[in-house]
């Protein structure tokens, strides 16, 4: 059965602002808008969930008091047409944790765990919209067949509202940017246990 035979009316008509403000948290969940259109994600599975809250908590612990890293609520990239994208982690002000929506200038850093499906929006389409939005840092993280996960790190270069290549982590991110993080996303268990990270695990010096 495809989605167009499920799917309600209202989700093959542009949506505006103010009637997607209108809607309930469960209408909501596990959208996205692009251009005023919706856009439903597919569900993730319990890997690619455990890669985003293993990072969330470690770039929250990091990220001191004035920055909060949590997962999957909408930042509004632009009100007309109406986009909302879902990143998997966002690190953002804590001091506007209450207001909505979370808006690019509230935000330092997006994460997005690539799954099958969403190859070509995190690698491409979505690098474009963050850097454009003008969001400082973006983060992507590939679930690599070994099990080890790759994760590539961007920073936007505000003059010309495109990312520049950061640094590229196997397994162990040993980031010093947007604030110093080490987390060992590599030792998840599962199908591939025996795959770990081939990094140096020992603590920043």
């Amino acid at each position: 059965m495809t989605a167009e035979m499920v799917a309600p009316a209202w989700m093959h008509t542009q949506i505006s602002a103010e009637q997607y403000d209108s809607w309930s948290e469960e209408q909501c969940a596990g959208i996205e808008i692009v251009d005023g259109m919706v856009v439903v994600s597919p569900s993730a599975s319990k890997r690619h969930n455990r890669l985003a809250r293993i990072l969330a908590n470690a770039l929250d612990a990091a990220a001191g008091p004035d920055w909060n890293a949590d997962t999957d609520f909408d930042v509004r990239l632009q009100d007309v047409p109406l986009t909302n994208r879902r990143p998997d982690v966002i690190v953002y002000r804590a001091e506007t944790i209450d207001l909505t929506p979370t808006r690019p200038e509230h935000v330092l850093l997006v994460v997005e765990v690539v799954s099958p499906g969403s190859e070509t929006t995190d690698r491409i389409v979505k690098v474009d919209q963050y850097a454009k939005a003008g969001i400082p840092f973006y983060w992507r993280v590939e679930q690599a067949a070994t099990g080890v996960p790759i994760i590539y790190t961007y920073v936007l270069d505000p003059a010309t509202k495109a990312y520049r290549d950061g640094e590229m982590f196997t397994g162990t991110v040993r980031a010093t940017a947007p604030f110093t993080v080490m987390v060992d996303l590599g030792a998840l268990p599962g199908r591939n246990s025996g795959a770990r990270s081939t990094s140096d695990a020992s603590p920043h010096g």
